[in-house]
């Protein structure tokens, strides 16, 4: 690096991804540190780290997801924090902990359920509850200021009761599924942790510890007893009935999907919402060609991907992007930065809802892309259409207010002019 290059900017920090995502910091790691040195100081409660790998640019986030064999998901997990060390066996029994061949393994028997035609099955009961939701919003905005909060009336439900019925949860235990969700996903935001898990001496528990999960499991566990008794056409019952899924696998799966499957949609929902209200002429654009939403949903994905970082393990010394790397330490890719490189992607600050070419890595990439990509995008480009058909116009009546996490990239609120 040069003597004129910028210092490195902090992308760690939970609190900033509250403010925005931050695009510029980003631009300048890819520009002048692509593989750079973070610190981990202690925030929020939670104790310091020993930092880790910032890889932003496109080819090397693609590059580090694809090669498992250097880079592990096994050997520290997936989250920038480490977890404890007594909690890691247990963590790393969830697939997306997992390198070959047992991740191929629990991949393959899990796909079995996840099957494309299980799944567009439940277009039609997609479609009525996006059109239900749309209606139900649009009514609440003409009864009070025309304004609605798009996150509670529209988004949070609509993925929820969309995974609930995948699952084959049953209605009365549905909010169960968004609780679980909200205290894994929003542990580092005040607002969101509505129970902060404690230790005997006041520390903060990860919400992925076993201690954390126990009712989840349990539930797990509950669920997957009832579905070989009466079965199904849901997700739940394929597993539950799987001689080759041990319990212990199971209920991995149950948590994943619960949180994985509902928090994908959770977040890139509202979120696509808000590039298209901050977009009124690529709106309208889309309205006059709704023949161009598949494009468009991926698109909106990629401007707005609901995860913003995952991260790896260094298995051996490697180099990447001129940077050694040692054995042992951490590497974060940072999927939103991926997604806005110019040298991936022609004009990238710019929403083109028809691009072409678009190598988003909004679902990762190699052996761990999303499994449930099919089901998301399907929601997505539903979710789209009613809204397109029902809302003339999408305008901002507030500014989102945006969850503290450096992983996900949730909007919490949502308000719009409706009418």
């Amino acid at each position: 690096m040069g003597e004129s290059a910028p210092p490195v900017p902090d992308v760690f920090d939970p609190r900033r991804y509250a403010e925005e995502v931050p695009y510029s910091a980003y631009r300048t790691l890819r520009d002048h540190h692509p593989v750079a040195w973070q610190d981990e100081p202690q925030v929020l409660g939670w104790p310091a780290g020993p930092g880790f790998w910032a890889v932003t640019r496109h080819a090397d986030v693609v590059r580090v997801l694809k090669d498992s064999a250097t880079f592990s998901s096994w050997l520290g997990a997936t989250q920038i924090r480490d977890p404890d060390p007594a909690d890691l066996p247990f963590i790393r029994r969830m697939m997306l902990n997992q390198d070959a061949p047992t991740h191929g393994r629990l991949r393959r028997l899990v796909s079995r359920a996840f099957t494309p035609r299980r799944i567009d099955r439940f277009a039609a009961v997609v479609r009525r509850r996006a059109q239900a939701l749309c209606a139900d919003a649009l009514d609440r905005a003409r009864a009070g200021d025309g304004t609605c909060d798009v996150v509670s009336a529209i988004t949070d439900d609509y993925a929820l009761l969309n995974l609930a019925d995948l699952l084959g949860v049953p209605e009365s235990d549905r909010t169960l599924l968004l609780h679980w969700t909200r205290r894994v996903i929003g542990y580092q935001d005040p607002d969101e942790a509505d129970e902060p898990l404690r230790d005997a001496e006041g520390r903060p528990v990860n919400p992925r510890s076993p201690s954390a999960l126990r009712d989840m499991f349990a539930y797990a566990r509950q669920l997957a007893a009832r579905k070989r008794t009466h079965p199904g056409d849901d997700i739940m019952t394929t597993l539950a009935t799987d001689p080759e899924l041990a319990e212990p696998e199971l209920e991995m799966f149950f948590f994943l999907l619960t949180v994985a499957g509902n928090d994908t949609v959770r977040s890139a929902a509202p979120g696509g919402l808000l590039a298209l209200a901050e977009h009124p002429g690529a709106y309208q654009r889309l309205r006059a060609q709704p023949g161009q939403l598949k494009l468009a949903v991926d698109e909106l994905l990629r401007w707005h991907p609901p995860v913003l970082s995952f991260r790896r393990t260094a298995s051996r010394d490697t180099e990447l992007a001129g940077q050694h790397i040692r054995a042992g330490d951490k590497v974060v890719v940072f999927h939103a930065s991926a997604n806005r490189d110019e040298r991936a992607f022609a004009a990238p600050h710019r929403l083109d809802l028809v691009r072409t070419p678009n190598p988003h890595v909004s679902f990762g990439d190699g052996p761990h892309v999303c499994l449930g990509a099919h089901f998301a995008r399907l929601q997505l480009r539903v979710l789209y259409q009613e809204v397109l058909e029902a809302l003339p116009g999408l305008c901002l009546a507030a500014p989102p207010r945006r969850l503290v996490s450096n992983f996900i990239n949730g909007i919490k609120e949502l308000t719009l002019q409706l009418t």
